[in-house]
């Protein structure tokens, strides 16, 4: 299997990070790379650098509105007198049709969710090269590859149209599937990561040309709290086309199998000819969010599961945070897969 990175997404290293009233260090450590990198090359990838598609796959999902901003925030940031080393938010519209302020201060509460998305200097080269990761290898995968690995870091699928939040700023995982749709490929996003994919749900929510599926720990006392319950099915055309399948804490290894089956079932029901897996790592039980259960052999079961589909695959990473295993569940699921799809 393919697997693409770029040395520029080392260059976002984010400090800050604000939970439960208290600042701490951001779990969203560059050092993911070194592990995840160590992963894809035990799991057999050949590691090859993205090609610069340009903005325009980016833009087909972001607004050039939220682009300009990404781009040009840190450098207005650090003009202001007494200002942090990042830019964090401390104010928010109350609705996304209020005034678009001219301040820097009000376009970072408009433009960025929550306090868990800072940004430095490097952050808007290694989100724009993380996304870049996710172009490449959605190409080496409409031109034929049975899969591809994006190592995506920063993170994508909590980044709206036009707003960053949990880590992540371009949305990696809805740039990918965009992308193998424009080139006529009919795409699903399958998100197995520990939270709900808000972000690829609000883009895609009244769309009926590419179907989104979250598997995810119940939203009512988890990240991100306002999305991601079972009711919320699409609107308009979307309507039917978003399936959120939220789980209780602590879920195992059977449950969370058993509910990707249904989840599985819905994607051939839509004919997809391509998935895009938004692959959060943060299931696992020994991930600093505690949210499941599952274990390394429980990645290789999910891997497999989704390769018995038997449709090309885009991997893309989202989360999966420090820990000792984090390397060996990228190997597992995408090992799982590779043997599964012989």
């Amino acid at each position: 299997m393919k697997a693409f990175f770029d040395d520029r997404q080392w260059k976002h290293q984010p400090r800050h990070f604000m939970a439960n009233g208290t600042v701490m260090p951001n779990p969203e450590q560059a050092e993911r790379i070194d592990r995840l990198l160590a992963g894809a090359r035990s799991a057999g990838c050949d590691v090859a650098a993205p090609i610069d598609a340009g903005t325009g796959p980016i833009a087909a999902i972001h607004s050039p509105e939220y682009l300009t901003f990404l781009e040009n925030i840190h450098p207005r940031w650090m003009r202001i007198e007494g200002g942090g080393e990042e830019v964090i938010p401390n104010i928010h519209p109350a609705n996304r049709t209020d005034s678009y302020p001219k301040s820097a201060v009000g376009q970072a509460g408009f433009h960025q969710a929550d306090t868990a998305c800072p940004i430095a200097a490097g952050t808007w080269e290694a989100a724009y090269w993380s996304a870049q990761s996710a172009i490449t290898a959605a190409d080496a995968v409409a031109a034929g590859a049975g899969a591809a690995y994006a190592l995506c870091r920063p993170p994508g699928h909590h980044a709206f149209g036009d707003m960053a939040g949990g880590f992540c700023f371009l949305n990696n995982s809805g740039i990918g599937a965009e992308r193998l749709r424009a080139q006529g490929l009919r795409s699903a996003i399958l998100d197995v990561d520990v939270h709900h994919g808000n972000g690829t749900q609000g883009i895609f929510y009244h769309r009926d040309d590419v179907l989104t599926l979250s598997l995810h720990a119940d939203p009512e006392r988890f990240y991100p709290f306002f999305w991601g319950q079972a009711h919320e099915r699409g609107a308009g055309a979307g309507l039917g086309y978003n399936l959120n399948l939220p789980l209780p804490r602590g879920t195992t290894d059977a449950e969370f199998l058993s509910t990707l089956d249904i989840a599985l079932q819905r994607i051939k029901s839509f004919g997809a000819d391509v998935v895009v897996v938004a692959l959060g790592l943060d299931a696992f039980k020994g991930d600093p969010f505690k949210g499941f259960a599952v274990t390394t052999q429980g990645f290789a079961q999910i891997g497999g599961a989704i390769a018995r589909l038997g449709l090309p695959t885009l991997f893309v990473q989202e989360g999966g945070y420090l820990c000792d295993e984090l390397g060996d569940n990228l190997t597992a699921t995408l090992g799982g897969f590779s043997e599964k799809s012989h």
